[in-house]
């Protein structure tokens, strides 16, 4: 065994260590975080989830062309797996067939940017809708101003948009946004008294790095006492990120930062690369394969917590 590589520890019941904790923040997209939150919701008003918001594709992609607004569709899904309601899923994940004219359109992503138009900023619908479905805790997008995601090539050319950052064929030299945000108050204001941090898992680039990108947001991360912790995923994704180790996408985010923001990750196998803590993911249930089963996350984040605590 890697002497870098912890084993999950059964000493302690799998919510001890992490129940202990007063502020703990999830950060990423839909899916991945989606299922983190899920497997965490238990911390309730202790947990926050901060979501990326440059989608330019599918049902909040059609939104952002006509509306010029921010994408709806990750903070959907991370609502959607907090919700406790029997229906409250298969609501907000409604989608409108051809033969609809909203065809492609989701109805969560409709509800969000109704109740957006009526509230005085993003945030507010967010929470709107989080009362009504019963959820404690608390989402807060990335920014709450519309802007798209740029890559910067080694052969000089600008990639525009997600859909095309994950097309590309290899990593990009460099990743910004295309124009200055900034995060709600609401989110430094989280990070700075979070004792754990939590990045991934999902996509590398469009979804993990998106919120690092916003002005002041890795600087407030680094500068926070919590260590951060990142869940890598259980199958290489589809886009040129999948290509590179855990230990290659670390460094590539180290580099274009300038920043060591990352202090242990969670991985399904040994990292020898790797000079952080790694602690193994170990799960019995592998129908779902590209799925973190909740027991066996809680379990590797419990072990991590209690490394740093």
């Amino acid at each position: 065994m890697n002497l870098n590589t912890l084993p999950v520890t059964a000493a302690l019941p799998a919510t001890d260590a992490i129940s202990q904790l007063k502020c703990v923040t999830a950060i990423g997209g839909g899916h991945g975080l989606g299922r983190v939150l899920s497997t965490l919701s238990f911390l309730e008003r202790r947990l926050i989830g901060i979501v990326a918001t440059t989608d330019d594709g599918g049902a909040s992609g059609l939104l952002r062309r006509n509306h010029d607004c921010i994408a709806w569709g990750d903070i959907r899904n991370c609502l959607t797996q907090l919700a406790q309601q029997p229906l409250a899923a298969d609501v907000l994940n409604f989608r409108f067939d051809s033969n609809h004219e909203l065809k492609g359109h989701n109805l969560g992503n409709l509800i969000l940017y109704t109740l957006d138009k009526i509230s005085a900023r993003p945030l507010e619908s967010i929470q709107l809708l989080s009362r009504f479905l019963n959820i404690n805790t608390r989402i807060l997008p990335m920014s709450e101003t519309p802007v798209d995601l740029v890559a910067s090539t080694h052969e000089g050319l600008e990639c525009f948009g997600e859909l095309h950052v994950d097309r590309l064929l290899k990593m990009p030299r460099k990743l910004t946004l295309s124009h200055h945000v900034t995060p709600p108050p609401e989110a430094l204001n989280h990070l700075r008294r979070s004792d754990l941090i939590i990045l991934g898992p999902g996509s590398f680039l469009t979804s993990i790095m998106p919120p690092l990108l916003v002005a002041n947001f890795a600087q407030a991360i680094k500068e926070s006492k919590a260590p951060v912790l990142f869940i890598d995923n259980l199958v290489p994704e589809h886009s040129p990120a999948g290509e590179l180790s855990l230990a290659e996408r670390l460094q590539w985010m180290r580099d274009l930062f300038q920043l060591d923001l990352v202090d242990a990750a969670i991985s399904q196998s040994p990292q020898p690369q790797l000079e952080i803590p790694v602690f193994l993911y170990q799960a019995n249930n592998l129908s779902t394969p590209h799925h973190h089963d909740p027991e066996a996350l809680l379990a590797s984040i419990n072990a991590a917590v209690s490394h740093f605590y």
